[in-house]
């Protein structure tokens, strides 16, 4: 079972155990539409990998792309090699599709 997209899904899930289900709070068990679990865990995987990339791209900024603008500021580099540099980050590690509509779907 994909606790992550079972719980992104159903809201009022508190508990999953892999053999009995999904229950509400109140213990109850809640029956899952593994349609709406699957559309849930895309949706899970693109919140992952945005966050990846967002990790990625702010130690890579602060490594090599924030040197750059500093040496910029002080005159030592040209304003073209930072903003190259920061496009070059950008393209090594890019955001994946939006998942708004995805969410808006899993939700509804």
């Amino acid at each position: 079972m994909n606790h992550s997209a079972i719980y992104r899904a159903y809201p009022n899930v508190v508990t999953i155990d892999d053999t009995a289900g999904a229950f509400d709070a109140q213990g109850n068990p809640v029956e899952l539409d593994q349609a709406k679990v699957d559309a849930a865990a895309i949706v899970v995987a693109q919140e992952q990998a945005l966050a990846t990339a967002e990790r990625n791209r702010s130690a890579a900024y602060q490594q090599e792309a924030d040197p750059l603008f500093f040496k910029y500021q002080a005159g030592e580099v040209d304003k073209a090699d930072w903003i190259a540099k920061r496009e070059e980050i950008r393209q090594r590690f890019p955001y994946p599709l939006d998942a708004a509509t995805t969410t808006e779907e899993v939700t509804s």
